[in-house]
């Protein structure tokens, strides 16, 4: 039982052209040791929040953005830095990123984001290739913190619990319905919809008869003059209209509506006790009797108390804006509520919720889609116009 102990010794013991084998075994071992050691701790130096804010592209950007949300600041106390976002907590997938962060290194070298117009232009980019990393890890690095089967359902809110118990049951990423919630989302993200350009188009070669009723196909700006130098409000989009006149380039737009009695009566809407806006005028406009005439005695909606009376303006616009069916601007917005705002989750059908409840929750959805200003105009008109209000049979 000796031999082979005494074997082992004598060969560690012999020496290795200079120095014993078991020298160099112990001196490797500590060399490894202190390696390690010297690795670990430079990589963590890296891998703080200070180190990610030291060069003036994070500082001045992402940083000054990040200070301004929930992650920053909260009723909890528990702030998420950099790292924490932006770095895996597993040590494999750390490595990889560290190995992937080398191309952020020859960015600073080479100025490609030194400046905020360089970091603007660039950002959409920037932002894609994250979203992809955490479409790809299914968000690790959020549910690090926020964790399905942590959520107290009980104690969320009706809204929060909607989107989120659905999104829970499939295991979703959390970037798919939360891009921007730390950061802003690129400006790039908002675009104008070729469908949406397609029906521009079409009302700008339409020769509108007089007599003849329309809808507007985006907000349009009102005039007092049909020489259009004296602004009255904005004519919302997909709004019913009545064409009385024709000069040039010019169109004068009869617009039937409902006000409230109380206040100033600057925003008119489409129908009585519903919210949804047809047209905001200026506020001298809106106290002017000859321009906003009455058609009748005013009418209680007994839901809120407040009184209502259908009202009638004529003002000027510019031509190119009127299409004669809303069918049209109904099919382009119900194509987009359906694509845009199934991504995060099953919408809700459009009969679910009353028009006056749409709004609301409407402006809940859309932050996370890239619908720009004239496509959120129409599929919120949309999807009031085809509330429970309108429909037959919904609750």
């Amino acid at each position: 039982m000796k031999k082979p102990i005494c074997k082992l010794w004598n060969t560690l013991r012999r020496p290795a052209v200079h120095l014993s084998l078991g020298a160099v075994t112990l001196v490797s071992f500590v060399a490894g040791i202190i390696f390690w050691g010297g690795f670990n701790t430079a990589l963590e130096a890296t891998n703080t929040e200070e180190f990610c804010i030291s060069c003036h592209e994070m500082q001045n950007n992402v940083y000054q953005e990040l200070q301004g949300t929930v992650h920053w600041s909260n009723r909890s106390g528990v702030r998420a830095t950099c790292p924490d976002c932006h770095v895996p907590h597993d040590w494999t997938d750390k490595i990889a990123r560290k190995m992937q962060a080398s191309k952020e290194v020859w960015g600073k070298v080479f100025g490609t984001i030194d400046t905020r117009e360089k970091f603007l232009e660039k950002r959409l980019e920037l932002a894609q290739h994250e979203w992809a990393r955490f479409s790809a890890n299914g968000s690790l690095e959020c549910r690090n913190c926020h964790d399905y089967n942590s959520m107290n359902w009980d104690v969320m809110s009706d809204k929060a619990k909607r989107f989120m118990k659905p999104a829970a049951e499939r295991d979703q990423s959390c970037i798919d319905c939360h891009k921007g919630i730390a950061h802003q989302l690129p400006e790039q993200m908002t675009f104008k919809d070729p469908a949406l350009d397609q029906l521009e188009q079409r009302a700008q070669g339409l020769s509108p008869d007089k007599g003849g009723h329309y809808y507007t196909v985006k907000a349009i700006t009102l005039y007092l003059d049909k020489e259009l130098t004296q602004p009255a409000g904005e004519l919302e989009a997909a709004s019913p209209v009545q064409l009385q006149e024709e000069s040039g380039d010019s169109v004068k737009l009869l617009v039937p509506a409902w006000r409230k009695t109380r206040g100033f009566g600057r925003v008119l809407y489409e129908d009585f006790g519903m919210n949804i806006t047809s047209l905001v005028l200026d506020k001298e406009v809106a106290q002017n009797n000859e321009l906003v005439k009455v058609q009748a005695e005013a009418k209680v909606d007994e839901l809120t108390g407040l009184p209502w009376e259908p009202v009638e303006v004529a003002l000027w616009a510019e031509q190119g804006a009127l299409l004669p069916e809303a069918e049209d601007l109904w099919g382009y917005a119900r194509d987009t509520y359906r694509t845009a705002c199934s991504v995060c989750h099953s919408q809700p059908a459009e009969a679910h919720f009353d028009a006056n409840t749409w709004p609301g929750m409407f402006a809940g959805m859309v932050g996370f889609t890239n619908m720009d200003a004239d496509t959120q105009a129409l599929v919120l008109k949309y999807l009031q116009k085809h509330s429970s209000d309108y429909a037959d049979g919904a609750h």
